[in-house]
């Protein structure tokens, strides 16, 4: 059966984890490689946002031509599906992560990319250094409420287990502690760069002993945007940097990929709207530390 046909059965089954039907399994040394990728529009609203279903679209095809994920195991939602399991709704995201994470082992690669609106709500928990909780918008958000970073790391952050790893790529407003992960790296021009430590003691932000990575738009205070400059169509910035970097240039550090990330936006920002542009400066943030211009980037 065709993936677009065998998805709602699939997404169907989420709720209910004994009946998820696994990915095809890769050779062992390799793991099992899963992507949940959710881009929205939001048609008719007076902010909409044309080039995130781009974006899904360009990262799909650069995970499973470029970085060898199978089809069967990426998962679009998008809000121009006519089948309402795959529209980004509160819920369908919801099930989504919990598939991505489902049945997590060591070796695993699993990806969450997610383009459209975030926000900044005021933490009620205690558990934010700057006092306030980053959020997706899902298209239903005016009625169902946003996500909140609290549950996004709930959902795919705390279950990994020692030797998997997860690579979140979010392109959205307020982005920089988006995954809640404990530790937020800061670099300057000179590519000098240090750990912020954001863990808060009574609130517990890690994993099960896996690596989680987050590589994000831009900073909590930031805003990020779609724009027609870098390919002639509607992308978002940091979307279309990270597919044009990694794919220019595969073996490469983390460092090595936030410094040309931040170039490439700044030059074509600049060219733009002038040196008056306004700054974007994509982010990584971590579970653990380590030397972003020694440690490659593995997905």
């Amino acid at each position: 059966m065709p993936f677009h046909q065998a998805l709602p059965n699939l997404i169907n089954q989420i709720q209910a984890f004994p009946g998820l039907q696994q990915a095809p399994a890769a050779p062992p040394t390799m793991g099992r490689r899963r992507a949940v990728l959710c881009g929205i529009t939001y048609k008719g609203h007076p902010k909409s946002l044309p080039g995130s279903i781009n974006d899904v679209i360009c990262m799909k095809n650069f995970l499973i031509n470029k970085l060898g994920f199978p089809n069967s195991s990426v998962i679009l939602l998008t809000d121009d599906e006519m089948d309402r399991s795959r529209i980004p709704t509160k819920m369908n995201i919801r099930r989504a992560l919990h598939w991505l994470v489902q049945g997590c082992q060591p070796g695993d690669s699993l990806v969450f990319h997610y383009s459209g609106h975030g926000s900044k709500l005021r933490d009620s928990d205690g558990d934010e250094v700057d006092g306030h909780d980053e959020s997706l918008c899902p298209v239903d958000y005016e009625t169902e409420g946003r996500m909140l970073d609290d549950e996004i790391n709930e959902i795919i952050v705390r279950p990994l287990p020692r030797g998997a790893t997860l690579h979140a790529i979010i392109d959205t407003c307020f982005s920089g502690t988006f995954l809640d992960l404990r530790y937020l790296c800061r670099i300057n021009k000179a590519g000098n760069f240090m750990w912020e430590d954001h863990r808060v003691r009574h609130r517990y932000k890690g994993s099960k002993g896996g690596t989680a990575i987050s590589i994000s738009a831009c900073d909590d205070h930031q805003t990020s945007g779609d724009t027609t400059a870098f390919s002639g169509k509607s992308n978002g910035a940091l979307t279309y940097s990270f597919i044009k970097t990694l794919g220019t240039m595969p073996k490469m550090t983390y460092g090595q990929l936030l410094i040309t990330m931040r170039k490439e936006i700044y030059g074509t920002r600049v060219a733009v709207a002038g040196p008056n542009a306004v700054i974007q400066e994509p982010q990584i943030s971590a579970t653990s530390r380590f030397d972003i211009h020694t440690k490659n980037i593995t997905i």
